[in-house]
């Protein structure tokens, strides 16, 4: 589930270089800071605070309500950035120990 919010937000975030309407990047904004809250909340149930802190900023800095104006080029580098770590983090994160036992099997 945590690798599949990754891939879409990722996913979300590049086609955000694209020229799109304007109501796709209030989407984004909002399905970004949601899915940043999940993967927040999923870091803290690990008790991983350094994570669960990054998320949490990522969150805000995504979220529509207060929105942080960086126009639109800082925008497009920030968006290849958290898409590159988000698809980075998906191989860097640890193995469970279903995980490997589903993979023997």
């Amino acid at each position: 589930m945590k690798a599949l919010i990754k891939i879409v937000l990722a996913m979300l975030l590049l086609i955000c270089l694209a020229n799109m309407p304007y109501g796709y990047y209030q989407l984004v904004r909002f399905l970004a800071m949601v899915g940043f809250g999940i993967l927040a909340h999923r870091a803290n149930q690990k008790r991983n605070p350094i994570i669960m802190i990054t998320y949490l900023a990522l969150a805000v800095l995504f979220q529509p309500i207060f929105k942080i104006a960086l126009g639109r080029f800082l925008w497009n580098v920030v968006d290849v950035i958290v898409a590159l770590g988000l698809i980075i983090s998906i191989y860097l994160e640890p193995k469970t120990n279903t995980d490997k036992k589903n993979h023997l099997n």
